[in-house]
């Protein structure tokens, strides 16, 4: 199941929903990107991390990375836009 659609949108958010065009070459690259065997990693990772939580398949928020190595749950939205174009 997606996760729901954020109730307040970040300004990238907004302009993906008001241009389709644009959102669907992003979603493009994304869908190259995550094939990578790095990505898949890091994925399988965060999940291994969710079903020792307990909150695996049950919504919520991300798991996220702190500086120190260890990872806490946090919003989506605080998450994935930590770092803005600097991040990798």
């Amino acid at each position: 199941m997606a996760p729901k659609l954020s109730r307040n949108p970040g300004r990238t958010a907004k302009f993906y929903r008001n241009n389709p065009e644009a959102r669907e070459k992003h979603r493009a690259a994304q869908r190259e990107i995550n094939k990578s065997p790095e990505k898949r990693k890091y994925r399988s990772m965060l999940i291994k991390e969710r079903r020792k939580r307990g909150i695996d398949g049950k919504g919520g928020g991300d798991i996220s990375h702190q500086p120190d190595g260890s990872m806490k749950i946090e919003s989506r939205k605080a998450n994935r836009a930590r770092g803005g174009s600097q991040r990798k």
